[in-house]
């Protein structure tokens, strides 16, 4: 029974970092109707980003996560205006290929910037661990969910309540609509970006201490997409719920089946959702976005 709390603290853990990395993309989909290749990228980008905050500029941890999100943001924009904004017009082939040009770039960057050498990121909440019905688990997993819960109230009263939030989703569900009603659909498409990629950011950040930070990051990005499918490409919810299953999933394939297939166990998993329910727990069918 401990061991099972374990994995399952665990594999909840891993699956929000999923979820942020899977909302991101589903996002961007929502709002500009393309798939973005460089969200596992962008994921790495924010853990170099909060190290160097860290490492150069001494801010504590909390400081350090402001300014890396904030960063992040203002990546979001620049990335919108290189890889998306001129090639708006062109059809969604050319974006996608644009978004996988800027993975690459941003792949090889860094280590024109951080250098070979993976960079240590620190737990958020320390090392130590707490216990639970008898089971040690480690803050830095606690520390994951509750930042994860909170982030997704924020979103939810962000997205119905405020006025750039119902904005930012009228233009996700009718670009043509919401320009007849005043809206300004390319800021809010902007503004979109720049909220994914600071997510991205956040997930590497809970992704950093567990992985190192290094380019390897970036395959997050296989996940994500897992996540997505599960859950229900293009629903939000769906991100969260695809993104914390494929969590539970690897964890436990890895513990005890093969720790050495772990990451296929995701995608044996993304496989049996496209041959039986392809529309995912949430979204609609597969095809139809294809």
């Amino acid at each position: 029974m401990i061991t099972i709390l374990q994995l399952a603290t665990g594999g909840v853990a891993m699956g929000f970092v999923y979820a942020l990395s899977a909302m991101g993309i589903v996002l961007i989909y929502r709002a500009a109707g393309v798939v973005n290749f460089a969200q596992g990228s962008l994921v790495m980008l924010g853990a170099y980003v909060a190290t160097s905050c860290l490492e150069t500029l001494k801010l504590p941890m909390i400081g350090a996560i402001i300014a890396a999100v904030i960063i992040m943001a203002g990546v979001g924009a620049i990335f919108q205006r290189v890889a998306y904004y001129p090639l708006r017009y062109a059809g969604i082939i050319p974006v996608v290929i644009s978004t996988i040009g800027v993975s690459v770039f941003l792949n090889n960057g860094v280590y024109v910037i951080w250098g070979t050498y993976p960079k240590f990121l620190p737990p958020i909440a320390g090392s130590g661990t707490i216990t639970i019905l008898g089971t040690s688990i480690p803050l830095q997993n606690i520390a994951i969910a509750l930042m994860a819960v909170a982030l997704l109230f924020f979103q939810a009263y962000f997205f119905n309540k405020t006025w750039l939030g119902k904005k930012m989703q009228a233009v996700a569900q009718h670009q043509d609509t919401a320009a007849l009603m005043g809206i300004k659909v390319s800021r809010m498409i902007t503004f979109t970006f720049m909220y994914s990629t600071a997510l991205a950011a956040i997930a590497g950040i809970f992704a950093g201490p567990i992985f190192f930070v290094s380019p390897g990051i970036a395959q997050i990005l296989s996940k994500a997409f897992a996540a997505s499918v599960v859950g229900g490409f293009g629903s939000v919810p769906g991100a969260v719920v695809g993104g914390i299953f494929v969590g539970l999933v690897e964890t436990f394939g890895a513990y005890f089946i093969s720790s050495a297939y772990r990451d296929a166990w995701a995608f044996g998993l993304l496989i049996l959702f496209l041959l039986f329910r392809p529309q995912g727990i949430f979204g609609e069918p597969i095809s139809e976005k294809v």
